[in-house]
């Protein structure tokens, strides 16, 4: 599979691909989807200057907690929500411990999946477990290395919906290429899209573009969601890159978010 998985990026690429290509008016009305909205109110950067921080809408009075599956060593977004009232419950089984130590921080030593167990657990779950039936908005900030897709299409939109703001970093994009992977992307992206507005998106710069025909595709986005009862719209164009933008790896340039995915081509 690893082999396999080499031999795809490397076809890719080069603009040849192993198993069929997926339609280009599937992947324009894709693009068209995911446009981001200027919203009122704009964005505020919340975490570190490079890898961990975020753009996020500047709508915080209410939210009562974020869950934030996938620790690094630092935990600044979390840290930063502190110092706005909101606590924060942390999850990964690969680490012992949240990074800092607060009473605001509960930690959770398991991966998030779609499935429940010793080693992983459902966003549900965890949700049900640890805020029970609130009626206060929370926060999703989630970066669990592909994952993302499995639990966006396990849980249910009643708890998404219970999320004010969703960010998510999305791995392995350039599977929009590819038929299949662009029918497993595309019905998480369409599940989210049903009650959330797309308001950012920054290209990690750890990871190349992939190229097919006027479409470029980064390997890796930070996507910022916002639910469409919070979104009251400018009606301004939106620019890329955003002023509050910074490179998740800072000794590398940072990545110009393609045309394709905040303009009609």
């Amino acid at each position: 599979m690893a082999i396999l998985s080499s031999l795809r990026n490397v076809a890719a690429q080069n603009g040849v691909f192993l198993s069929k290509v997926t339609d280009i008016g599937a992947l324009t009305q894709f693009f068209r989807d995911v446009h981001p909205k200027n919203i009122e109110g704009g964005l505020v950067r919340l975490g570190a200057s490079a890898d961990g921080g975020y753009l996020v809408p500047n709508d915080f009075d209410g939210v009562e907690a974020c869950f934030s599956p996938g620790v690094a060593d630092t935990a600044t977004f979390e840290s930063q929500l502190v110092e706005r009232g909101i606590k924060s419950y942390l999850a990964d089984f690969s680490v012992e411990e949240a990074p800092i130590s607060n009473e605001m921080i509960s930690f959770e030593k398991k991966f998030l999946g779609d499935t429940d167990g010793e080693i992983y657990m459902r966003l549900e779950t965890w949700v049900q477990s640890k805020v029970g039936n609130t009626q206060n908005d929370l926060l999703l900030q989630m970066d669990i290395e592909g994952a993302e897709f499995h639990v966006i299409l396990d849980t249910p939109s009643s708890i998404l919906n219970r999320f004010r703001m969703i960010i998510v970093e999305f791995h392995g994009m350039d599977r929009l290429f590819d038929q299949s992977g662009f029918l497993f992307i595309n019905q998480a992206f369409q599940k989210l899209l049903k009650d959330f507005t797309v308001c950012h998106i920054h290209p990690n710069n750890a990871d190349p573009v992939w190229k097919h025909g006027p479409f470029g595709v980064p390997r890796t986005l930070e996507f910022t969601f916002l639910r469409k009862d919070r979104v009251v719209p400018t009606g301004q164009a939106l620019s890329f890159p955003h002023p509050l933008d910074s490179p998740n790896v800072a000794e590398r340039k940072d990545i110009v978010l393609p045309a394709c995915w905040w303009q009609d081509i």
